[in-house]
């Protein structure tokens, strides 16, 4: 059913396609992530602060331009950042209603739909904006938790195939994840950004039964290469290039925190399961699921444990 629904969608004309979707976003909240209580980021006092005072700024420019694209779209990342993911996605649906033609609006929601796990909404919307992207440029999109360098390592293009990717993975829908994040790669201009979808990539073929395409596209990776910040992505690629024995998984994610912990945990988690291994890596995948990253890619993954 669900790849009966992807294939239609896939297959309507822009026009119809739009109306499809808007109509099923519309209800989407009502059945999926808008009741219960989702747990809040683990900020320090004066993280917190400061999200809440970048919140408060773009809830006063929104004011300003209460139809504005980047105003809705900024009041949606900022209210996200605070765990306030429902709230971020009525700023998404609000954009999308007023300009149903903009990629960015559905990017976003998209992932704050994988956020929420419903990751059959993630894939309806990321597909319109594939659909939106196809033929125009890609642009640098500015990152609302900015790295150490404060140098953005995500595009448009590349966060859409990114996000897209998670949501099939999630779904354990291999085959689709591996392909999204190969397109993701085809576009990554930037280190950290093709790091980063290489990790999945890597994961995502070996799951869809394809160790050998996993292998050889290994063999591709500069293990020396320049990054900001997709280090802990880099070491999951080295624990398969390099072939690595763990003999206790716990101790050796000791020195793990934050959001590492999900995040190297999870491909440290899965290549344990990957070899057969699956107490050793049920045991990682319990460290993760103790931690406070809720939204974590990782954690979700944790959770799925497919």
């Amino acid at each position: 059913m669900k790849e009966s629904v992807a294939l239609y969608l896939k297959n309507l004309p822009l026009v119809l396609f739009l109306l499809v979707v808007v109509n099923i976003s519309l209800s989407a909240q009502q059945l999926c992530g808008a009741s219960g209580a989702y747990p809040a980021p683990d900020l320090t006092q004066s993280i917190k602060a400061k999200m809440q005072a970048d919140f408060a700024k773009a809830s006063a420019q929104l004011l300003e331009n209460p139809t504005g694209l980047n105003e809705l779209i900024w009041a949606g990342r900022r209210t996200a950042y605070l765990g306030n993911y429902n709230e971020a996605i009525d700023y998404y649906t609000n954009a999308i209603t007023l300009y149903p033609n903009s990629p960015e609006p559905y990017r976003h929601r998209g992932h704050r739909w994988i956020t929420l796990r419903c990751f059959d909404k993630a894939i309806i919307d990321l597909l319109v904006a594939v659909k939106l992207i196809k033929g125009k440029q890609d642009v640098i999109e500015i990152d609302g938790l900015p790295n150490e360098k404060n140098i953005p390592t995500s595009t448009l293009h590349t966060n859409i195939w990114y996000h897209l990717g998670l949501a099939y993975y999630y779904l354990g829908d291999f085959m689709n994840s591996s392909a999204a994040f190969k397109s993701c790669l085809s576009v990554s201009t930037n280190p950290d950004m093709f790091i980063a979808a290489a990790n999945w990539y890597n994961i995502s073929l070996r799951k869809a039964g394809n160790t050998s395409a996993a292998n050889l596209f290994l063999g591709s990776i500069n293990q020396n290469i320049s990054l900001i910040e997709s280090f802990d992505y880099l070491r999951i690629l080295k624990l398969y290039i390099e072939n690595q024995e763990i003999n206790n998984p716990i101790e050796f994610l000791k020195n793990e925190a934050g959001l590492g912990a999900a995040s190297y945990g999870y491909g440290l988690g899965v290549y344990l399961q990957l070899k057969g291994e699956n107490e050793k890596a049920d045991l990682v995948f319990n460290y993760i699921l103790n931690s406070k990253q809720w939204a974590a890619f990782g954690y979700i993954g944790a959770e799925q444990r497919k």
